[in-house]
């Protein structure tokens, strides 16, 4: 095996035309050989005795409340028309509970923005903590039609 010749005249130097497989034979041998060793220690365990413990249940979520508003901005609890007087009782009530309950804002996409806003801010002053808004995740948007 040749790595170049040494000739004097035009070409002093050829290129080498024969590809050298030995680096790659090496390190293919040697990637066996680590992976031979550590293949058995992946799959060792250790038994243990783990000790017992007891808990008492953890405490169920509370419910949540289901404010909805429709277009027209008559707004509905759990399902159950509700005006706005009884709405600032209702949510009274709810933030005095423990644990608070969450609010999920329901809006027709007709609602005026105004009736949301006064209904956010109704929860806010009867101090609900928590407001989260639902949609519907499987409606297509203005912007898909």
């Amino acid at each position: 095996m040749a790595f170049g010749e040494f000739q004097g005249g035009r070409e002093p130097f050829r290129p080498m035309a024969e590809i050298n497989v030995t680096p790659l034979v090496d390190v293919t041998l040697v990637l066996l050989i680590v992976f031979i060793i550590t293949a058995p220690l992946l799959t060792y365990a250790i038994k243990l005795e783990l000790p017992d413990a007891r808990s008492s249940p953890a405490a169920a979520p509370p419910a949540a409340i289901q404010l909805s508003i429709d277009a027209g901005g008559a707004m509905y609890w759990n399902g159950t028309a509700i005006g706005t007087d009884a709405l600032q009782e209702s949510l009274r009530q709810a933030a005095r509970q423990v644990p608070q309950p969450e609010l999920h804002l329901r809006a027709d996409r007709a609602a005026r923005y105004e009736f949301v806003a006064q209904t956010m801010s109704a929860a806010q002053q009867a101090g609900i903590r928590h407001i989260g808004f639902v949609t519907d995740p499987t409606a297509r948007g203005s912007r898909g039609r």
